[in-house]
């Protein structure tokens, strides 16, 4: 049962009195409240991703189920705190860190994996890291998700943003596999309650609002039902994509180039991929990301394919030529690894570490291949070594299976691109802010120029992804587009996303800098 008032404002001496990371509570039915000078608040406040937004707020609750969450969320809204959610910490921007945020809900407690025989799918609490997600399927049941590569990645935000990862290619999308959602809102009256939301049973909208939405617009998710749709639930062991028996990795280490070259080695990469993106195409078991680095520290390919695929390894060395033709200095392969996918996610995927930087990101999808003009424009920028460092753009394979759904099936409406631009910049200092965000924001702008500084959808581009999200498209300095923030993000399926959030959240309790409640500039 929800607490009273006065019990949930008693639990922040209990929260002071414990070291909450990783602990339970006092009581069981008291989630922990961290309050300014608390042991414990600095860590917590600041455990997002990006160090240039830090907030400040008068309480952080640590609830450990969803009544707990229900009772955060209303005695925020009834002392007139604006909340915010954190899951696994990791966004870009400031939608939880930011000085407008008065109360955080942190879901870190929220970590189940379990199997849910009444809604024959498997639960997935909304704190749960992606690392923990792969082992606890795989070693339980012999399943897992095509979700992200970084284990330290919170379920939360990332699979209510449409979550994608290396086997998305074979697989689709996290959300293609959702079946069910549960999340608190927040009524007219400030009222609290726990919603489950399926997609072929009660509050249908509201799941599908969950299936690519992004996170922060609709309440706060408690956990995630899985259970991909050719599935009955009859089997755990069929209710979700069996992972690849073993996988083949390495690097293809590529020195830094002159211009030329640079363009030659970036165009076979995503001609390969503008070729090999179709649904059923034999190589979207590989995913193959590229980061290429400002500077001359040269630039790399970290190559993942499921070994069971029919040639896998021919089909492997065909990719490393086929990027490879004329190319000079020629890239190098580091040596190539076949391991159980177990093995391959806890040494090959992205360890959890928080690296500490001060980030600004954009992204795009591509529907074709950029022009030797776009790669010029990108060659420009990578050459500057004044921004070398933890810098990067990387290009993250897409399409295959992720292109067998329709655009308004889920709330992602990509689903004919074959690829992901993101332009990753990272440092430490705060007086290199405006240096860094400037030398983004120009080299974003002159990749499209031709389309007002923005990926406008169209022939050749598809808008981009709100997991990757970046208030500077609502800004019509930097978008002149005449394109709306939201036709970038949502495309079509704008409209009903609002509507179901006018719904769900008539206070408008939730709100960030690119909730759906907020106008087109």
């Amino acid at each position: 049962m929800p607490l009273s008032r006065r019990r949930f404002l008693a639990a922040s001496a209990a929260g002071s009195a414990a070291t909450v990371l990783g602990l339970p509570a006092a009581h069981a039915d008291e989630p922990a409240v961290i309050r300014p000078g608390d042991r414990d608040y600095a860590a917590l406040a600041e455990r997002g991703y990006n160090r240039r937004f830090t907030a400040r707020p008068q309480r952080i609750v640590l609830p450990s189920t969803a009544d707990e969450v229900a009772t955060a969320l209303e005695h925020a809204v009834a002392d007139g705190l604006r909340p915010a959610v954190r899951s696994g910490g990791h966004g870009f921007e400031d939608f939880v860190d930011n000085d407008r945020t008065q109360a955080i809900i942190d879901l870190r407690r929220l970590s189940e994996v379990r199997w849910d025989d009444t809604h024959r799918a498997f639960s997935l609490g909304a704190g749960t890291q992606l690392g923990a997600v792969y082992d606890r399927l795989d070693r339980g049941w012999g399943v897992t998700l095509p979700a992200g590569i970084c284990k330290g990645v919170g379920a939360g935000g990332h699979i209510s943003g449409g979550g994608y990862g290396p086997l998305s290619r074979r697989d689709g999308l996290v959300v293609d596999h959702l079946y069910g959602v549960e999340v608190v809102t927040i009524d007219a009256a400030g009222k609290a309650t726990t919603i489950l939301a399926t997609r072929d049973g009660p509050h249908a909208d509201l799941w599908w609002a969950h299936t690519g939405g992004g996170g922060g617009n609709f309440g706060v998710v408690t956990r995630y039902l899985m259970r991909s749709p050719n599935s009955d639930g009859a089997d755990p062991s069929r209710a979700l994509p069996k992972p690849p028996g073993s996988m083949l990795s390495a690097r293809l280490i590529v020195p830094f180039a002159a211009e030329e070259s640079f363009v030659r080695f970036v165009g076979n990469y995503l001609a390969f991929f503008e070729k090999h993106s179709a649904p059923g195409d034999l190589d979207t078991g590989l995913y193959a990301p590229l980061h290429l680095r400002p500077g001359a520290v040269g630039s790399d390919i970290l190559i993942l394919m499921d070994a069971d695929a029919p040639d896998a390894r021919t089909r492997f060395d065909a990719f490393v030529a086929a990027v490879s033709d004329g190319v000079n200095p020629a890239p190098i392969l580091l040596p190539v690894t076949r391991s159980a996918y177990a093995e391959t996610v806890s040494n090959v995927y992205y360890a959890a570490e928080m690296p500490g930087f001060r980030v600004k990101t954009k992204a795009a999808y591509l529907r074709r291949a950029y022009s030797p003009d776009q790669l010029r424009t990108l060659y420009r920028y990578l050459a500057d070594i004044r921004f070398l460092g933890e810098s990067q753009v990387e290009f993250l394979p897409f399409g295959g299976a992720i292109n067998t759904v329709a655009p308004d099936a889920t709330a992602v409406p990509a689903r004919d691109s074959f690829m992901k631009m993101l332009i990753h910049a990272a440092w430490r200092l705060p007086g290199d802010d405006d240096r860094f965000i400037a030398w983004t924001r120009q080299m974003y702008r002159d990749i499209y120029a031709d389309t007002g500084g923005v990926p406008v959808p169209g022939d050749r581009h598809a808008g981009s992804y709100i997991n990757y999200p970046d208030p500077d498209l609502g800004d019509p300095r930097w978008n002149t587009s005449g394109v709306p923030w939201h036709a970038l993000y949502y495309g079509a399926n704008h409209p009903r996303l609002r509507r179901i959030k006018s719904e769900w959240d008539p206070k408008t309790v939730f709100q960030h800098s690119l909730s759906l409640d907020r106008p087109d500039w």
